[in-house]
């Protein structure tokens, strides 16, 4: 029998954009806040950047190969994309060999234990980040200081991350104001003067990509726009009953990996809703407990852990919210 009908993975989408082209499209997006942090870490980010992406490429190849026996498809730009990502969600220092072991989880376990693309849940990098967050907490909370670090690896000096250091200086008794004195202003935040990620300091270079990817139509406004709107209204919310205790919203967009999530993690075309009603509740739900664990959990950061929780219920939001049918139900008998 003649085989008329291929069934492939999600997502089903009526469009001119092939997979490689949309792939390739976010890599030439990242490039601007690449460059920033080639510029804050130097040699770290340049390491930490190439050994990520190589991994990534390098166990797709194999799983597919020797596991899989299926047809190596790593020229699609996906396992690049992984790859890039889950570096810029990693300090500049990390040993080399951690990188390996978050790229071989990252992509064996995020991605091709479900089937490879278009099959995987939750979003590989991110997947690969909280395994080396759990596994490797001292390495993956060390900080290189920007600038200063440059010629730097594996000795490079550390420090905290604005949020990191608001977080323990609330704990020590100090009020939100007097601690926030002490942390660039957001000036210098906004252009990456801060330490933290690869990606996620330079907020110019994030925004600068996700024009581009608006531009390009890879991605919808819905998703950055609603979980950069709930952050900075329940923030601003907390700040105004008591602005001693909390930061003011700000400062929680500009720091941390909320404009990196927001832009690139949680817009993921697989593991994000189909339609703009479940693009806008499935972001405000990542806004809303990324904010509960940041001012109420014990982690500074709560972007990944949010991200990664709605991906879980992105396959409920597909099938509750759906677009208005249109036509005649017709009834049988």
């Amino acid at each position: 029998m003649t085989k008329i009908l291929t069934v492939s993975a999600s997502p089903h989408i009526a469009t001119d954009q092939s997979v490689s082209r949309m792939m390739y499209g976010v890599i030439l997006s990242l490039v601007p806040a690449f460059l920033i942090s080639l510029y804050m870490f130097g040699i770290g980010a340049l390491i930490v950047t190439s050994v990520s992406i190589l991994s990534c490429l390098v166990f797709e190849m194999l799983i597919q190969k020797f596991i899989m026996h299926s047809e190596v498809r790593i020229k699609d730009g996906s396992a690049m994309v992984t790859g890039l990502l889950l570096a810029f969600n990693l300090p500049s220092n990390i040993p080399w060999w951690i990188i390996m072991l978050g790229s071989l989880f990252a992509i064996g376990v995020g991605k091709m234990a479900y089937g490879g693309l278009g099959s995987n849940p939750f979003n590989p990098a991110l997947v690969g980040r909280v395994f080396l967050l759990i596994s490797f907490p001292v390495q993956m909370t060390s900080w290189p200081l920007p600038v200063e670090s440059r010629t730097h690896y594996l000795d490079a000096a550390t420090g905290a991350t604005p949020l990191g250091f608001l977080k323990d200086a609330l704990r020590g008794g100090e009020s939100a104001s007097d601690a926030l004195q002490q942390i660039p202003d957001h000036i210098h935040l906004f252009m990456g003067q801060m330490g933290g990620s690869l990606g996620e300091i330079s907020v110019i270079a994030l925004l600068i990509g996700f024009l581009w990817m608006l531009y390009k139509k890879i991605i919808t406004w819905h998703i950055p726009v609603s979980i950069i709107g709930t952050v900075f209204v329940f923030t601003g919310i907390l700040y105004l009953a008591n602005p001693v205790r909390f930061a003011p919203p700000l400062f929680h967009i500009l720091t941390g990996g909320v404009m990196l999530g927001a832009i690139y993690m949680a817009t993921d075309l697989v593991t994000s809703p189909m339609t703009k009603a479940g693009m806008v509740i499935y972001a405000v739900c990542i806004g809303l407990i990324t904010v509960v664990i940041r001012i109420f959990g014990a982690y500074p950061e709560g972007v990944s852990f949010a991200i990664l929780i709605m991906n879980a219920f992105v396959p409920l939001l597909n099938k509750y919210i759906k677009p208005k049918r249109f036509g005649e139900e017709v009834k049988n008998g």
